[in-house]
Protein backbone atom coordinates (compact mmCIF):
# COMPACT_ATOMS: atom_id res chain seq x y z
CA UNK A 1 0.00 0.00 0.00
CA UNK A 2 2.60 2.42 0.70
CA UNK A 3 3.87 2.18 -3.01
CA UNK A 4 0.91 2.77 -4.43
CA UNK A 5 0.70 6.42 -2.50
CA UNK A 6 4.61 7.05 -3.18
CA UNK A 7 5.32 9.40 -6.11
CA UNK A 8 9.28 7.34 -6.54
CA UNK A 9 9.74 5.11 -9.06
CA UNK A 10 12.33 2.55 -9.89
CA UNK A 11 14.74 2.73 -13.24
CA UNK A 12 12.96 -0.77 -13.64
CA UNK A 13 9.31 1.00 -13.66
CA UNK A 14 10.25 3.64 -15.73
CA UNK A 15 11.92 1.28 -18.39
CA UNK A 16 9.38 -0.90 -18.34
CA UNK A 17 6.74 1.72 -18.63
CA UNK A 18 8.38 3.18 -21.79
CA UNK A 19 8.74 0.08 -23.32
CA UNK A 20 5.24 -0.57 -22.90
CA UNK A 21 3.83 2.67 -23.94
CA UNK A 22 6.39 2.34 -27.39
CA UNK A 23 4.97 -1.27 -27.78
CA UNK A 24 1.34 -0.44 -27.77
CA UNK A 25 0.92 3.20 -28.86
CA UNK A 26 3.43 2.31 -32.44
CA UNK A 27 2.01 -0.71 -32.69
CA UNK A 28 -1.89 0.41 -32.88
CA UNK A 29 -0.56 3.33 -35.15
CA UNK A 30 1.16 0.59 -37.69
CA UNK A 31 -1.30 -2.11 -37.48
CA UNK A 32 -4.83 0.37 -37.27
CA UNK A 33 -3.47 3.26 -39.05
CA UNK A 34 -0.48 2.64 -41.23
CA UNK A 35 -1.45 -1.07 -43.11
CA UNK A 36 -4.82 0.24 -43.91
CA UNK A 37 -3.15 3.13 -45.23
CA UNK A 38 -0.75 1.16 -47.11
CA UNK A 39 -3.43 -1.03 -48.43
CA UNK A 40 -5.46 1.71 -49.40
CA UNK A 41 -3.00 4.20 -51.39
CA UNK A 42 -4.39 4.07 -54.94
CA UNK A 43 -8.23 4.56 -53.53
CA UNK A 44 -6.97 7.31 -50.97
CA UNK A 45 -4.47 9.24 -52.65
CA UNK A 46 -7.04 11.15 -54.58
CA UNK A 47 -9.23 12.00 -51.54
CA UNK A 48 -6.53 11.90 -48.71
CA UNK A 49 -7.13 15.12 -46.55
CA UNK A 50 -4.77 17.61 -47.57
CA UNK A 51 -4.53 20.04 -44.85
CA UNK A 52 -1.04 22.01 -45.85
CA UNK A 53 -1.91 21.99 -49.61
CA UNK A 54 0.93 19.77 -50.86
CA UNK A 55 -1.25 17.41 -52.80
CA UNK A 56 -3.47 14.90 -51.57
CA UNK A 57 -1.14 12.24 -52.77
CA UNK A 58 1.80 13.68 -50.55
CA UNK A 59 -0.21 13.90 -47.79
CA UNK A 60 -1.16 10.19 -47.77
CA UNK A 61 2.50 9.61 -47.95
CA UNK A 62 3.51 11.77 -45.64
CA UNK A 63 1.10 10.23 -43.00
CA UNK A 64 2.25 6.36 -44.13
CA UNK A 65 5.77 7.30 -43.64
CA UNK A 66 4.65 8.89 -39.89
CA UNK A 67 2.05 5.16 -39.54
CA UNK A 68 4.30 2.66 -41.04
CA UNK A 69 8.12 3.86 -40.87
CA UNK A 70 7.68 5.93 -37.48
CA UNK A 71 5.96 3.63 -35.53
CA UNK A 72 7.80 1.02 -36.67
CA UNK A 73 11.28 3.11 -35.34
CA UNK A 74 9.41 3.91 -32.14
CA UNK A 75 8.43 -0.06 -31.43
CA UNK A 76 12.44 -0.44 -32.42
CA UNK A 77 13.21 2.00 -29.44
CA UNK A 78 15.26 3.36 -32.81
CA UNK A 79 15.66 7.15 -33.48
CA UNK A 80 12.92 6.84 -30.60
CA UNK A 81 12.45 10.74 -30.14
CA UNK A 82 12.49 12.03 -33.61
CA UNK A 83 10.09 8.82 -34.54
CA UNK A 84 7.38 10.19 -31.43
CA UNK A 85 8.41 13.65 -32.93
CA UNK A 86 7.09 13.01 -36.47
CA UNK A 87 4.19 10.92 -34.95
CA UNK A 88 3.17 13.88 -32.48
CA UNK A 89 3.05 16.36 -35.32
CA UNK A 90 0.93 14.23 -36.98
CA UNK A 91 -1.25 13.50 -33.86
CA UNK A 92 -1.59 17.68 -33.79
CA UNK A 93 -2.49 17.40 -37.36
CA UNK A 94 -5.06 15.35 -36.78
CA UNK A 95 -6.65 16.66 -33.70
CA UNK A 96 -6.55 20.56 -34.73
CA UNK A 97 -7.44 20.66 -38.51
CA UNK A 98 -8.72 16.89 -39.33
CA UNK A 99 -11.48 16.98 -36.86
CA UNK A 100 -11.58 20.97 -36.08
CA UNK A 101 -15.55 21.61 -34.92
CA UNK A 102 -16.13 17.53 -34.03
CA UNK A 103 -16.99 16.25 -30.38
CA UNK A 104 -14.03 15.48 -28.46
CA UNK A 105 -15.73 12.03 -28.11
CA UNK A 106 -15.14 11.47 -32.11
CA UNK A 107 -10.65 12.26 -31.70
CA UNK A 108 -10.59 11.01 -28.06
CA UNK A 109 -8.14 8.25 -29.44
CA UNK A 110 -6.08 10.69 -31.29
CA UNK A 111 -5.83 12.82 -28.38
CA UNK A 112 -4.78 9.89 -26.27
CA UNK A 113 -1.95 9.29 -28.95
CA UNK A 114 -0.87 12.89 -28.95
CA UNK A 115 -0.23 12.60 -24.79
CA UNK A 116 1.73 9.71 -25.64
CA UNK A 117 4.02 10.36 -28.09
CA UNK A 118 4.20 13.75 -26.57
CA UNK A 119 5.92 12.17 -23.51
CA UNK A 120 7.67 9.51 -25.24
CA UNK A 121 9.33 13.15 -27.08
CA UNK A 122 10.07 14.15 -23.75
CA UNK A 123 11.16 11.35 -21.77
CA UNK A 124 12.79 9.03 -24.69
CA UNK A 125 12.47 5.24 -25.24
CA UNK A 126 13.98 4.73 -22.02
CA UNK A 127 16.65 1.44 -21.71
CA UNK A 128 14.65 -1.38 -23.17
CA UNK A 129 14.91 0.24 -26.64
CA UNK A 130 17.71 -0.11 -29.39
CA UNK A 131 18.52 3.74 -28.97
CA UNK A 132 18.94 2.42 -24.99
CA UNK A 133 21.44 -0.21 -25.67
CA UNK A 134 23.44 2.07 -27.67
CA UNK A 135 23.75 4.48 -25.17
CA UNK A 136 21.81 7.23 -27.28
Amino acid sequence: MKKLLSTGYTNSAFNIATFVLRITFGGLMFFNHGLTKLNKFSEMQNVFFDPFHIGHRFSLILAIFSEVICAILLVLGLFSRLAAFVLFVEMLTVVFLFHKGQPIAIFEIAILHLAVYFSLLLVGPGKISVDGMTGR
